[in-house]
């Protein structure tokens, strides 16, 4: 338990009523109209594969650690899917930089939430869109710091 205002520490044994409630899943979840992206062909598709494992500390996107990333390429004004493929046992916090992104679930048909961090599962596939309208190099990585300093990370890259 984490005191997160005044008062006395809760006992160990402390069980809030809110934990016995249903949790929320991801599919749960949908983006409001309001900030939903605007229905629309997806113009390019990028696989997105997580692998790695503990024994080696290695851990990849497409194969490759962050010293050796190949870009995503997108262009400005492009809708842009990105097909995470986690090939792990690891949950993994993807989060891109400079974006926004409308989560789509594993068919890619899905409206949910708009983020820019997403949980890809172990052995799971998710697709996620954006709209290109933020131009430079934003990085991608995984937000579990020791995956992302072991080389899960790489940049998507706006080019002409």
């Amino acid at each position: 338990m984490v005191r997160t205002g005044a008062g006395p520490t809760p006992a160990a044994d402390a069980h809030p009523a809110e934990l016995d409630r249903r949790l929320l899943d991801l599919a749960d979840l949908h983006a409001a109209p309001s900030v939903a992206l605007p229905s629309r062909p997806v113009d390019r598709r990028h696989q997105v594969v997580l692998s790695g494992g503990m024994m080696d500390a290695r851990w990849t996107i497409n194969g490759r650690t962050a010293d050796d990333a190949v870009p995503l390429t997108v262009r400005q004004g492009e809708r842009a899917r990105l097909l995470f493929a986690n090939q792990s046992m690891m949950f993994h916090p993807m989060h891109l930089h400079g974006h926004s992104f409308q989560v789509r679930g594993a068919s890619g048909t899905g409206n949910g939430p708009r983020k820019d961090t997403v949980i890809v599962r172990p052995m799971v596939q998710l697709a996620v869109d954006l709209a290109a309208d933020n131009p430079g190099q934003w990085m991608l990585h995984c937000h579990n710091l020791y995956h992302q300093q072991a080389g899960m990370m790489t940049t998507l890259s706006y080019v002409t």
